[in-house]
């Protein structure tokens, strides 16, 4: 296989994996799948990471996914 080939297919299971995560957290389900909102609600996040407060906020974020990845769910 070509050196691009395999770098497409990294990308695109990345890029799966990716959207796995939206759908796992609930959101898709939650804002009826309205993808205005889940990329307004991703560039919010984005800013905040951008902001004073992004340790604040990365740190709070880390703690909720670790917790939710061991006990195997959602929220």
């Amino acid at each position: 296989m070509r050196d691009w080939q395999v770098e497409r297919r990294k990308r695109t299971r990345h890029l799966i994996e990716l959207g796995g995560l939206v759908v796992k957290s609930g959101v898709v389900e939650l804002t009826g799948d309205d993808r205005a909102v889940i990329y307004g609600a991703l560039l919010w996040m984005a800013n905040k990471l951008r902001s004073g407060e992004s340790e604040q906020a990365r740190g709070l974020w880390k703690a909720k996914g670790t917790q939710a990845f061991e006990e195997g769910r959602h929220e």
